[in-house]
């Protein structure tokens, strides 16, 4: 029967290597790690307007083939953490390569990372970043107690009347016992899955070539070690909630109760482990590395085309060919190379600008932090990245659209001066206000960001930017034909501005009153002629 669970169980894990999860995604708990990580070491941090305008959460998803909670969340804060160096790349690809074409050796990593997949594994983060529940100032009454009770179990054999002392402490230790649960509850998961991340990160750490990543990692292992003992009173108290019977709980419970032994253990390991959180993250952060390299091994065996990048020394350049947008089914590639000058894209809805603004932005994004792009070829500095994509009113705070966008780009100016290659992403600029405002500002704010080390993506409807912008950025545009009654988008880049408006056209083979079409179409021509 064990034997045919493990078979069951390594066969899954051969035919889902390469695929997506079939799994859902708790982006509290996944993000948990995240959000109070120290990360001031790193180039950049990636706000949550960012990831909001590259769909990050549906990106993870798709990239996330981790086998551990404790490896989905590094595999966040990497993803969301573009670093200053790469200077253990050569070493993770080393090991991608030994994960992918080790089959065996994989199968055991992944069996082994499956045992912190349980939900409570996410807590495991709350005792190296979380403050402790402290013990009451009136805590010091907790060993008395405890060594009161044992005294009078003794004495109670040679003196009967003692009887009614250990009953008083016994209801007095009840109180106490019953008040320490809460507390209690907090580290019932996350103290049993700390014993589990431990022997996990110790069975890894065999491996020779993982002892490189961290070679220092087996004091850590041992440092934790030294608290096991104590720790694994509260497995076998999560145990006891479903596995053993009700009568065995219950005699437990009163031994708990005689002797106060869940606040004295949970204070004193709380106590021992507080002066541990280094070693705790060290050994978390281990562990999530190598769930996070063979998750990357994954997700490159089941893409259709991939490639790891190169970091160009020259700032504003940008090679991209056959680059293509993960979370877009057969999604049209293209190519571009950047030398000097930024991009102004033209065409009009649905035609591909926003879709290759956001693929240009993810390729770079994974590119620098998991050292893979979605497309044959791409090589880039090392830049950080902004954007202005996807912006809406923020009625809580009584803030129109326009001034969302506004404070969005005025971020981008402040730092387009910084010192550093920067991209930005920016998709129908300013785009909530009147045309001669909306153009006279576009080509002063998009002038600015274009200098320095920058490099700039922009889309724009409007063809009188462009105009402006001709001697500055690179042109580009997508476009469609229309016939008769169809729409038919190719979704490639072409370079040049677009020529041809079809918003018009699109009105009438959609029926729109012959009096509407000709009114448009007169207008047009006036203010074509005006231009």
């Amino acid at each position: 029967m064990m034997n045919s669970r493990k078979r069951k169980a390594k066969e899954k894990l051969i035919n889902q290597f390469g695929l997506l999860k079939d799994d859902s995604f708790d982006f509290e708990l996944i993000d948990k790690y995240f959000r109070k990580k120290n990360n001031t070491d790193a180039l950049q941090v990636l706000s949550d307007k960012t990831c909001n305008d590259l769909d990050f959460n549906e990106l993870f998803a798709f990239i996330d083939r981790t086998n551990s909670k404790v490896g989905q969340q590094y595999l966040y804060n990497k993803l969301r953490t573009i670093p200053h160096n790469l200077n253990e790349t050569a070493l993770h690809e080393r090991l991608i390569v030994h994960f992918t074409e080790n089959k065996e050796l994989r199968l055991n990593f992944q069996t082994l990372l499956g045992k912190l997949n349980d939900l409570q594994a996410y807590y495991i983060t709350t005792l190296f970043q979380d403050e402790h529940v402290k013990p009451p100032k009136w805590g010091i009454v907790f060993p008395i107690l405890s060594l009161t009770s044992l005294l009078s179990l003794i004495l109670l054999f040679f003196i009967p009347k003692i009887f009614l002392v250990l009953f008083a402490v016994f209801i007095i230790n009840m109180i106490i016992h019953y008040w320490n649960k809460q507390n209690l509850y907090q580290y019932l998961g996350s103290l049993p899955e700390l014993l589990k991340l431990n022997n996990v990160a110790s069975e890894l750490f065999k491996n020779s070539n993982l002892k490189e990543t961290n070679p220092e990692l087996a004091n850590s292992i041992k440092i934790i070690d030294s608290v096991k003992k104590r720790m694994l009173f509260f497995n076998i108290e999560a145990k006891l909630q479903g596995d053993f019977e009700a009568i065995f709980w219950a005699i437990l419970e009163l031994i708990k109760i005689l002797f106060l032994l869940e606040p004295l253990l949970l204070f004193g390991v709380l106590k021992k482990l507080d002066t541990k959180r280094k070693e705790i993250e060290v050994v978390f952060v281990f562990v999530g590395q190598v769930d996070c390299l063979i998750s990357i091994a994954s997700l490159r065996a089941g893409l259709k085309s991939y490639c790891t990048p190169a970091i160009l020394l020259e700032t504003k350049q940008l090679n991209v060919l056959n680059a293509y947008h993960p979370l877009i089914n057969n999604c049209v590639s293209n190519s571009i190379n950047i030398n000097s000058k930024s991009i102004l894209l033209t065409g009009s809805n649905m035609s591909g600008k926003t879709s290759f603004i956001r693929t240009i932005g993810i390729n770079v994004l994974t590119g620098l932090t998991l050292n893979t792009c979605f497309a044959e070829q791409f090589s880039m500095p090392r830049t950080t990245l902004f954007s202005a994509i996807r912006i809406s009113d923020d009625l809580t705070n009584n803030k129109s659209y326009y001034f969302e966008e506004v404070v969005t780009i005025k971020e981008m100016i402040c730092n387009s001066g910084n010192g550093r290659a920067n991209l930005f992403l920016l998709d129908e600029i300013f785009k909530g206000t009147n045309t001669i405002e909306r153009i006279s500002a576009g080509k002063a704010v998009l002038s600015e960001l274009s200098l320095n080390d920058n490099i700039v993506f922009v889309s724009t409807h409007d063809i009188e930017l462009a105009n402006l912008l001709k001697h500055e950025y690179e042109l580009y545009h997508f476009s469609e034909k229309i016939d008769d009654k169809a729409i038919d988008f190719d979704y490639k880049l072409k370079e040049g501005k677009l020529k041809n408006r079809n918003a018009i056209r699109i009105l009438q083979i959609n029926d729109y009153p012959e009096n509407i079409i000709k009114e448009a179409i007169e207008l047009s021509n006036v203010l074509e002629s005006t231009v």
